[in-house]
């Protein structure tokens, strides 16, 4: 399984256009190799380098697993978006406070489903993706402001 994006390679710098200092939108993200036995797709964006604790930027869940991609700026019709550090249900881009951060883009393939609602927390996802996993796989961004 593959996550990969057009407009970052792994361990690049994410563009000013997908942070706090732009426009805040989502980066496009490709998906491959998804395995056939996946019977949903979650996504979580985090950033371990943040003080105090990782810090979560984006939570989609219960994506269909034919999802191959994500465009720019947008949300797969069939996700279910958590609710992230910010307080918020929607993407939140990079915004470090100083320094370079590692933003980490994990997909998960699942065997099932999550019964859980929108606005989940990070924990609450995690926990319920807990012994589900079927594979994963990770992009990593960084950014300085």
């Amino acid at each position: 399984m593959e996550i990969t994006s057009p407009v970052f390679e792994n361990n690049g710098k994410i563009p000013q256009k997908y942070t706090c200092d732009g426009e805040d939108i989502n980066p496009p993200l490709k998906f491959e190799d998804i395995p056939s036995e996946a019977a949903s797709l979650a996504l979580i964006v985090s950033d371990p380098d943040a003080p105090g604790k990782t810090f979560y930027h984006w939570l989609l869940f219960n994506m269909d697993p034919g999802t191959d991609h994500i465009d720019e700026d947008s949300v797969p019709s069939t996700a279910i978006e958590g609710k992230n550090d910010s307080e918020h249900s929607e993407y939140s881009g990079p915004c470090p406070p100083s320094g370079i951060h590692k933003y980490i883009f994990t997909l998960y393939a699942l065997d099932g489903p999550l019964d859980l609602e929108a606005g989940a927390t990070a924990e609450e996802i995690l926990e319920a993706i807990e012994g589900h996993v079927i594979d994963a796989a990770q992009i990593i961004g960084t950014y300085g402001r």
